[in-house]
């Protein structure tokens, strides 16, 4: 099988984006396969779930008094709408930490509005604004926690990454891992989609208390793990405990589905040019074919199946949508 995405206009295809994917059982047992489910690529910012996990099992989420609300931004992709900075703040200020302490670097906020205030108030982007700021306020707790200092925590072979990477290897059942430098500067994995999908699987498995803790936080506060219009945000909320979601660089996507009477699915997806466009119908194509929506979940999350184009007089001339061969 194979997930394609045909962009239209008006009656005719214009462009076309190429999705593999992979679901696995909590047997392992391949359930789906789109393309190549050996496919290798980035982990990206699907990823922090697993990042923020290591926090919690390591004992500094208790130690910095973080709350399911911060665990849940340290899992986002934030949109750096207020409720964002402001939680990113309240990490911050838990841990009597500076922003100069972030090693994330700065960038305006994606959410558009957030964005115009701070150009017309002529104020700059900070760290704070980073979409992966409450990933780097966990990681600054924990490097307080281990080492009673936090310059550095970004470097691979700081105590906090060797830590990350060798709980990784735990879940995954790996002895090695090769790694790239993400858009924050942190460390982050290459992987095949098979063993992204197995973790995904075993975010939701109630395997480990500490995934649990991590799966549980992001339901329970949906809106800072990316915000206004966010597919994570729309999907995580809609669901209702039943399914969490994460979208990182490049187009790559992790899904965690708890099944009925137990037991759970994890769902990798890559859009193999990066372009994030295709990504959202290309999920909620995968989960349809699954049997995962019922009709009122669709209906719920139906800006985010067949999504309009729309030009500069707002008027639609074609569709993202996706289809399954």
């Amino acid at each position: 099988m194979l997930i394609n995405i045909k962009v239209t206009r008006g009656d005719y295809i214009e462009s076309a984006h190429t999705v593999y994917a992979v679901a696995v059982n909590q047997e392992g047992e391949i359930i789906f396969s789109s393309g190549d489910p050996n496919y290798y690529t980035c982990f990206r910012s699907a990823f922090k779930p697993f990042q923020a996990a290591t926090a919690i099992r390591l004992g500094a989420i208790k130690a910095a008094g973080f709350s399911k609300k911060h665990i849940a931004l340290m899992c986002a992709s934030h949109r750096g709408e207020p409720a964002h900075i402001e939680t990113a703040k309240e990490m911050m200020d838990n841990l009597n930490l500076d922003i100069d302490d972030f090693e994330c670097g700065a960038h305006y906020p994606s959410d558009q509005s957030s964005r115009q205030e701070l150009l017309q108030k002529n104020i700059p982007a900070s760290n704070l604004h980073n979409n992966c700021s409450g990933k780097h306020a966990g990681m600054l707790a924990l490097s307080k926690h281990l080492v009673g200092s936090v310059s550095g925590y970004v470097q691979k072979k700081h105590p906090v990454q060797k830590k990350i990477f060798s709980l990784l290897k735990e879940y995954a059942g790996l002895s090695k891992v090769s790694t790239g430098i993400d858009g924050c500067s942190a460390p982050t994995p290459f992987l095949n989609l098979i063993e992204i999908a197995n973790l995904y699987q075993i975010l939701g498995s109630h395997k480990y208390k500490e995934l649990s803790i991590a799966y549980d936080s992001m339901v329970e506060f949906p809106f800072l793990v990316s915000g206004t219009g966010g597919f994570d945000t729309d999907f995580i909320k809609v669901m209702n405990g039943k399914a969490v979601t994460k979208i990182g660089g490049e187009a790559i996507r992790g899904v965690s589905v708890r099944i009925p009477g137990g037991g759970s699915i994890g769902i990798a997806l890559k859009v193999l040019d990066g372009n994030f466009r295709a990504l959202s119908p290309a999920t909620m194509k995968l989960l349809d074919h699954l049997g995962f929506l019922s009709d009122s979940e669709k209906l719920s999350l139906k800006n985010h199946i067949d999504i309009p184009l729309k030009n500069h007089n707002n008027i639609i001339t074609g569709f993202i949508s996706a289809t399954i061969s």
